[in-house]
């Protein structure tokens, strides 16, 4: 089994591709080493040291390390625990499985869509979805929309999208740019 890395625009983190599916549904963030108790693979990758974020995402999955760590000491690393996990076909979750969850309800942050503003909200998810998201992947990420309220889309970063120097400039220069070409209503985006 040969698993592939990719840089990310975030030199922290890191892309592997096990060429096989991650997630079937959905994508899952953890930032701490207690949100990843509810995946093996999640916490014994945390169990490096060096681990700031895992993220599973459709085909592959984001590690993030903290300052001051190497890649060249914690690729090697993660690259034996991900041969060992995918070549014994392991269940991502303890239980099984939990496809399709984005964030742990607990942590949800969601803004209510006013009913009136739905054509709205539905043409700001679509694009999304179609344009924002693919593009993103890419780059070992997520994004995941959270609200719309007076004009300003809530989005939540995740992945390789968290923490990114350059995630500023992709909301602003980037997504917000394009909602505000396609939907007139959109005045702002802001990270949640």
């Amino acid at each position: 089994m040969l698993i592939e890395t990719e840089a990310t625009p975030n030199p922290a983190t890191l892309k592997f591709l096990p060429g096989r599916v991650v997630m079937g549904m959905g994508t899952r963030d953890f930032a701490t080493p207690e949100e990843a108790d509810v995946s093996p693979l999640a916490a014994t990758i945390f169990g490096l040291g060096d681990v700031t974020g895992v993220f599973f995402g459709g085909d592959f999955i984001s590690v993030t390390i903290a300052p001051g760590a190497a890649w060249s000491n914690v690729k090697p690393e993660v690259l034996s625990i991900l041969l060992d996990h995918f070549s014994a076909n392991m269940p991502l979750f303890a239980g099984g499985g939990a496809d399709g969850i984005d964030v742990p309800p607990e942590e949800e942050v969601h803004f209510a869509d006013d009913p009136e503003d739905a054509e709205i909200v539905a043409q700001i998810r679509d694009l999304i979805d179609t344009r924002v998201r693919p593009a993103v992947a890419n780059d070992g990420g997520d994004i995941v929309y959270r609200g719309f309220d007076k004009g300003t889309v809530f989005l939540r970063m995740q992945g390789a999208c968290s923490g990114c120097p350059s995630s500023t400039a992709t909301l602003k220069n980037g997504i917000e740019q394009l909602l505000k070409h396609y939907v007139p209503e959109v005045t702002e985006v802001r990270a949640v």
